[in-house]
């Protein structure tokens, strides 16, 4: 088996065009130079980026992905009462369990599994390369922890390869999806269970009769400031999960970079803008990336949001919808699968890396919702080919 060269760039702007857009043609648009383009540009926490290319011997461009170090909170899916001692401590010690990391993906959203590689290469060999690079950037940014992230199922095969390397398989955040079968928004409510419908039926109708519309607008940079402020208040106080913190760059580069594959759904109470949904395109898939609002309330307006979202994937001809982590009972509530996720994580240091996947397992637990039956057994049966 062949080593294969590689070689590793500060800057999406660095990287040989023509050699990243062949691998990444066929892939996700979240592995496109566009995208890397508005999350380097945008200046979020303090991640620092790298970007990976390899080759085989007759120097032909076989794989890629993309490498940062960030600072996060080693419990950042602790439950509750973890999070309130930490609290305490961190009032003393602010730094305390919040480490300098190597990560392996994609920092906002999923890209499973996150890398691309050419089929004349084996996921043997390429990750072989890959954990070498790794290790080795590890110890030259003084990172003691790295994660490989995200394994959705179609990637959890993988878990043997990155088990010879001593890498731990643990379990993140789960996403959420929608299998879209439907052709129009009337089809898919029809389909539904009549608890589930009717119980959607009231809160639309709240939202109706306080005035709550929507359009979906394919150029928001002028924007930018606005959307960013609501999704702040959403981050603030969110109780579940809290990483990058977006800033009005990134909304505005989205915009400019991504074309018409970026999109908003502007929500307004009468003339007054009180939300959002950040939405992507993604081949045959739909990405809700982020929510905002003017507000913090407890009220009837993000199920609104949630049904607008999928609405608009049914009319936009999307085959699925990937609605992101957190708000589950929500998001069963409409209709969607709950997708496990996996992390590979090891410690830069063989000595302590024995205990680095039960002290993570120890620290955080992840949520593991119920299934909900929310369509009619008949509709379901309809829907299998």
């Amino acid at each position: 088996m062949h080593h294969l060269k590689l070689k590793v760039h500060d800057r999406i702007a660095d990287v040989p065009h023509q050699d990243w857009d062949t691998l990444s043609a066929n892939g996700s648009a979240a592995m496109s130079r566009a995208f890397w383009s508005v999350i380097e540009s945008s200046g979020m926490n303090d991640f620092a980026y790298r970007y990976v290319l390899f080759y085989d011997e007759g120097d032909r461009p076989v794989g890629l992905t993309t490498v940062y170090t960030v600072t996060t909170d080693i419990a950042i899916f602790a439950p509750a009462f973890v999070r309130r001692a930490l609290g305490a401590v961190r009032k003393i010690f602010p730094s305390f369990l919040k480490w300098k990391m190597l990560e392996c993906g994609t920092p906002i959203t999923i890209s499973s599994p996150p890398f691309i590689k050419a089929d004349a290469v084996s996921e043997a060999q390429f990750i072989k390369s890959l954990n070498s690079v790794l290790r080795a950037m590890a110890r030259e940014e003084g990172c003691l922890i790295i994660v490989v992230r995200d394994f959705e199922p179609d990637a959890h095969a993988l878990q043997a390869q990155w088990a010879r390397f001593g890498y731990h398989w643990t379990d993140s955040l789960p996403n959420t999806y929608v299998d879209l079968r439907w052709g129009t928004p009337q089809q898919y409510r029809a389909d539904m269970r009549s608890y589930f419908r009717s119980k959607l039926n009231k809160h639309l109708k709240r939202n109706a009769d306080a005035g709550v519309h929507h359009v979906l607008v394919d150029d928001f940079a002028s924007l930018a400031d606005t959307l960013c402020a609501q999704w702040m208040v959403v981050h603030t106080h969110a109780s579940e999960f809290q990483r990058e913190v977006l800033t009005p760059v990134f909304y505005r580069e989205l915009s400019a970079q991504m074309g018409a594959l970026a999109q908003v759904l502007l929500f307004y109470r009468g003339e007054d803008l009180v939300g959002h949904a950040l939405l992507m395109r993604d081949g045959d898939m739909l990405r809700w990336l982020y929510v905002g609002r003017e507000v913090a309330e407890n009220d009837s307006l993000y199920l609104y949001i949630a049904h607008t979202v999928v609405e608009t994937a049914i009319l936009l001809g999307a085959k699925r919808l990937e609605m992101g982590l957190t708000t589950y009972p929500i998001k069963q509530d409409l209709g969607a699968d709950v997708v496990p996720i996996k992390l590979a994580i090891r410690a830069s240091w063989s000595l302590i890396n024995p205990f680095v996947g039960l002290g993570y397992a120890l620290l955080n637990t992840v949520p593991n919702p119920t299934p909900r039956q929310v369509f009619k057994a008949n509709a379901l049966a309809a829907s299998r080919p």
